[in-house]
């Protein structure tokens, strides 16, 4: 509405803005209340507890004494409805003899003594919108917080899980089992390493001549004749022979392997855990008669030692004639190993023996790092110092092409490759130690139990998750009535307030009093 300059509005239409926050200040200091006030409300408040315990059955009766505190415009509303509820006990001069209505009536007017209702609602106004407000929307806002927090961890636990599960499966495939029972497969595997040893003995044979050109360069620049890598020729001639024959020169006529044990009670869930296991023993044990007699003897002392008597030497008869003396003829056996058992290392394979592979690796890369050095040279731009310096060698030695030697370096890669994989270098540490199974399988495990960790730590977030939303719908509609009742409040306030000031406008302001 626009005015004049010269124009003054009413008083009538002039607001009154009030900040809510300082509502009972603002009443207290233009005496509309007085300043003991809380003093009254409480001597209100006992009647008013006293009161409700005695209600007829009204639904709205009900809809006001639940969800918020009982005010002085709750009590004006429940007084309108007993008036039709206790309609029946009003006499001819209006007068209710319903104790009920008497209740009710003498709280209003308490309530309106010195505007003590008045001062209460202030109050109440300002607690919600202060502190119970704030509270129901934090306690959303946590539970939201919440929420998300699950969720984020729920993904990082499933995330991590399949994880852990990957890293279990990639072990195993190193290892070259399915993981399902870790130990039974590790076993199964050690008994493929003969003839995965037996196909690498068998490749060595392809080396022939790389190591045949490596001989000729050696006896070239050294100008004698080499034997060289001793064990590579060994296993190209012999094969996975034990390393008894390669020390002695000659198979042994027994061989006693090592056992390996290993303990597979982690692995079969069906073994009994109380059963002792003896054996099959496949005979009876004898305790023969005689000797419990020598140890009756020997416990009474009754030893007989026969006629020891020192008056007459004693001779011993020796059943032989010394007339007639037997020729006895001791043959000695020539010395050596003939014959011989094999037991400990001597029983292991070349390839088993971890001195003997060793030595085997170490002559393989020795060969390939003399076939390298010579594809360089070929490869080289002074390659024609090399032709002019090997003009006198070998013509296995001169006629060596770049592809020929490629082809022969990609032969010893067929022979190492398999002996340093991931799965070899396990199953050496199992045959070696029994023991590494344990370690083995232990940490195989772990990456499951980590996986089942997780999952567990799943359904605590998922269960977590669940409470929050619960809590935050039982929080909803106490906020919501909690802001209806609010609002109401202000607007009574409001109206009263502007009764006292000639109905002019009232506006309590800075009050929030939305859901978010």
């Amino acid at each position: 509405m626009k005015l004049s300059p010269n124009v003054w509005p009413a008083e009538q239409d002039i607001p009154i803005d009030i900040h809510g926050h300082k509502l009972l200040d603002w009443l207290v200091s233009r005496r509309e209340v007085k300043r003991d006030w809380s003093t009254k409300t409480r001597i209100i408040r006992e009647k008013i507890n006293n009161a409700i315990q005695d209600m007829p059955e009204h639904p709205e009766i009900t809809r006001l004494l639940s969800g918020t505190y009982i005010n002085y415009f709750h009590c004006l509303k429940i007084v309108e409805i007993l008036k039709e509820t206790e309609k029946d006990t009003k006499n001819i001069l209006g007068w209710y003899g319903s104790q009920r209505m008497k209740d009710w009536q003498e709280i209003t007017r308490l309530y309106e003594k010195d505007s003590v209702y008045l001062a209460e609602a202030a109050h109440l106004l300002m607690r919600n919108v202060k502190y119970d407000i704030p509270d129901l929307k934090q306690q959303i806002s946590k539970g939201t917080h919440i929420q998300e927090e699950c969720d984020r961890k729920e993904t990082e636990y499933i995330k991590s899980a399949e994880e852990a599960r990957k890293r279990y499966s990639q072990m195993c495939k190193q290892i070259g089992i399915p993981g399902e029972k870790i130990k039974h497969e590790i076993l199964a595997l050690l008994k493929e390493l003969p003839g995965e040893f037996d196909k690498i003995a068998e490749k060595t044979k392809t080396l022939q001549g790389a190591r045949q050109l490596y001989m000729d360069f050696l006896s070239f620049t050294l100008e004698e004749d080499c034997n060289c890598l001793p064990m590579l020729k060994y296993i190209m001639e012999h094969g996975n022979v034990t390393t008894y024959e390669w020390t002695y020169g000659e198979p042994p006529c027994q061989i006693e392997e090592q056992q390996i044990e290993i303990d597979l009670d982690d692995d079969d869930q069906k073994a009994d855990a109380g059963e002792i296991d003896f054996g099959d023993v496949g005979g009876t044990i004898d305790f023969s008669t005689a000797d419990i007699e020598l140890a009756e003897n020997l416990t009474t002392g009754d030893i007989d030692w026969g006629n020891l008597s020192t008056e007459e030497p004693q001779t011993i008869d020796w059943g032989v004639d010394v007339n007639d003396v037997a020729t006895v003829d001791i043959v000695v056996e020539d010395s050596g190993v003939s014959g011989g058992v094999a037991k400990g290392t001597d029983a292991l394979t070349l390839l088993y023996n971890p001195k003997t592979r060793a030595q085997l690796i170490d002559e393989l890369f020795e060969l390939e790092g003399f076939l390298k050095q010579r594809l360089i040279e070929l490869e080289s731009d002074e390659s024609s110092f090399s032709i002019n310096q090997f003009s006198t060698a070998p013509i296995s030695v001169q006629d060596q092409s770049k592809e020929q030697l490629e082809v022969m370096i990609s032969y010893i890669r067929n022979v190492i490759d398999p002996l340093s994989t991931n799965k070899m270098q396990h199953l050496f540490l199992i045959y070696s130690s029994p023991k590494y199974v344990d370690r083995l399988a232990a940490s195989l495990r772990s990456k499951l139990t980590v996986a089942d960790k997780f999952v567990i730590s799943q359904e605590g977030v998922r269960q977590r998750r669940l409470e929050a939303q619960q809590e935050q719908q039982k929080v909803h509609p106490k906020l919501a009535t909690m802001i209806e009742r609010s609002k109401e409040l202000k607007v009574n306030i409001e109206e009263h307030i502007s009764k006292r000031y000639k109905n002019r406008p009232v506006n309590l302001m800075a009050l929030s009093l939305s859901m978010t």
